[in-house]
């Protein structure tokens, strides 16, 4: 029988330090929406570890959803949905209310419309207080980019012009725009960041 389990290394490296903030912004119950979920590796971790809430991934991609698909099977976790057909840049999310929005290495590798309607949408569907936590990584005005994201940030823009590493002073902006906090800003591993914005 085929398994249709994709793999990511970064997403075994990474959730361990990304559970970590996690346990201390989202709330103690409720549903969680992973956007953007990929292999669906992180949401099997978190549901695992996080045992009161609910997630719910999703993805655009068909290829993505037949692996977090097979993840949910694999994990037989009750806490874990089967994932949802999203594409943020939509007037209209499948999800009309959640506690919780996670967005991990999406905003980097997608058209800066992605982040617009991410916000959007997130804003829709959030109540007041609860968080929209984003991880990746940043450029921030008056910090130095770390050598290896610049990088990165050449190689995303030759694999397409739309993507790249984005300016967190912008992100912000969108978010206050569409009702949401300055952010919580926390450093993380391979010079990533852990971004929290809160519904207001």
């Amino acid at each position: 029988m085929t398994d249709h389990r994709q793999q990511a290394p970064s997403a075994a490296r990474n959730r361990d330090p990304i559970l970590a903030v996690l346990r201390r912004v989202l709330p103690p119950a409720g549903t969680v929406l992973e956007i953007a979920s990929g292999t669906g590796e992180h949401g099997v971790h978190f549901a695992q570890a996080l045992p009161g809430l609910t997630f719910q991934p999703s993805d655009p991609n068909p290829d993505a959803r037949l692996s977090i698909a097979a993840w949910v099977a694999d994990s037989g976790l009750a806490n874990l949905r089967p994932p949802l057909e999203l594409d943020v840049t939509s007037p209209a999310w499948p999800v009309t209310a959640a506690d919780a929005v996670l967005c991990i290495n999406m905003i980097h590798i997608s058209p800066w419309a992605s982040t617009e309607g991410l916000m959007r949408g997130a804003a829709s569907i959030l109540p007041p207080g609860a968080p929209l936590y984003l991880y990746g990584p940043y450029r921030r005005t008056g910090v130095a980019t770390a050598p290896s994201n610049e990088a990165f940030d050449r190689d995303l823009r030759q694999r397409n012009p739309a993507w790249g590493l984005r300016e967190l002073e912008a992100i912000a902006a969108v978010a206050a725009a569409a009702g949401f906090s300055s952010p919580e800003v926390t450093e993380m591993p391979a010079n990533n960041l852990s971004v929290v914005f809160r519904r207001l």
